[in-house]
Formats: structure tokens, sequence, C-alpha cells
């Protein structure tokens, strides 16, 4: 137990500046920013005022396809669809620690079932999905339902709306880190909230997720692209924001 007790003080005084005093008024206050406002089934939320915003409801200009060009999926009212076959689309920009927001709607009314039901994904880096599929009243494999960690850790509740209604993911996720041997010296690590309700706590990744594969860790930037995979599905995406965790 005191050992414990030693180990669990070490590991909150890494977090603790020692740099100034208790509730020194010489200490630098966070910057002011607007919070922006909430989404409703209707209408998009404001992002954040310190956030990058990657879809504004208008344009794709933030995006390109995966195969190089311009992305090629829908964009109307508001929201962009994923168009089958024109394959995944990914950010022009690279992005490593991030609080990332998505807006998605599994197409209505339900087509198929498992994971032939509103199939897409949101891939951190190009490399760690958390899925997206109409896990609705719709039975599949835990660690491949709506908000998982694909092929690694199931959502620890189903926060599922129905088809056609607007669900949030709001992902805060750490990206590995390598030393120059290549070797991992920290994992990756992602929270995640579903419609608002915490469904991945701070869960630690094994490795990039695959299907029915467990792929090893390799060193790679620091920063790279956020992918949306194209399942074949007409996925809806809207209001779409990131902000860089520094």
């Amino acid at each position: 137990m005191y050992k414990f007790a030693g180990i669990l003080t070490v590991a909150l005084m890494t977090q603790v500046s020692t740099q100034w005093k208790i509730h020194d008024m010489d200490r630098p206050v966070p910057v002011a920013i607007d919070p922006g406002t909430a989404s409703t089934n209707d209408a998009a939320g404001k992002p954040p005022a310190d956030a990058v915003v990657l879809f504004d409801g208008a344009s794709l200009d933030k995006w390109e396809s995966g195969k190089g060009g311009p992305a090629k999926w829908n964009v109307a009212n508001g929201y962009f669809e994923v168009v089958k076959g024109a394959g995944e689309i990914q950010t022009k920009q690279g992005f490593g620690d991030c609080q990332l927001h998505v807006e998605w709607a599994a197409p209505a009314p339900p087509q198929g079932e498992g994971q032939d039901r509103g199939n897409s994904g949101v891939f951190l880096m190009g490399l760690y999905e958390i899925q997206v599929l109409d896990s609705y009243q719709s039975r599949t494999y835990a660690d491949g339902q709506a908000s998982a960690v694909y092929g690694q850790s199931p959502p620890l509740v189903n926060a599922s709306r129905p088809p056609g209604q607007w669900q949030t993911y709001d992902i805060v996720f750490h990206a590995p880190r390598f030393g120059a041997d290549g070797a991992v010296t920290r994992p990756a690590r992602v929270t995640v909230l579903h419609n608002g309700v915490l469904v991945q706590d701070n869960f630690e990744l094994s490795g990039p997720t695959a299907n029915q594969q467990r792929p090893p860790y390799k060193a790679h930037a620091d920063k790279l692209p956020i992918h949306l995979q194209d399942h074949g599905h007409p996925v809806r995406f809207r209001n779409i924001w990131i902000r860089e965790l520094k």
C-alpha cells in the first residue's frame, strides 16, 4: 500500500507545475475564448473560437481524395455525404495530439445489417479508427460498433441515436511517441464522447486498427492527415472542427 501511495504521489506531481506558488496572482491566466454553441438535430452549432474548422457546411476545400486530387464526396444543405466508390477523403493538413469534433448521420431508412449498415470511420492520423456505424437496435461484434476503437475496444455503452438523426463524436487523442530507434516510447491514447456520453476512457491503443489483425506500431510522423472512410454507404457529415493540443 505504501509503495502504491508513493507511485501515485509521483504521478500526480508530474502533472503539477512547481514553477508557481499555489494561488500565485502572477501566474499567467488561460486565454479567454468564445466556446461556441451546441448543435441540434436541425442545425449545426458554432465551433470554439480557437478551433480549426475542417468543414463549414459549404466546401470541402480542407479535404482531398485519398487517391489524390479533389475530394469527390457530395456537398449539400450544410453537410457532405460519402459517394460510393469515390474512395476515402483526408485532410490536407496533418494533425497529432488534438480535440476533434465530428457530427455524422447514418442513412434513413436503414438498409442492411451489422457491418453493412451505415458504415464509415474516423481515422486519426489515417491509422487509428473510431468506428462510424448505424448501431441503433442493430447487432454486430462489440469492437466494431459505433464509437468503438475498431478491433480493439468496444464502447462502454451504446449511445447511438436512430438513423437519420445527427450524432456527435468528441474525441481527445494523444498520438504515439517514438524514440530515435523507432521504438514506441508512449502508445496512442484516446477518449471519446458519443452524443455527450463517455464511451472510451483514455484507452491505450495496441497499435494501428485493422480488420481481424493487430498490427504493431511503426514509427511515423508527429502529424498526419485525418481520414474519413468510404465503406459504400451514404453516411453524412457536418460541423467538423479540431483543436490542436500543445
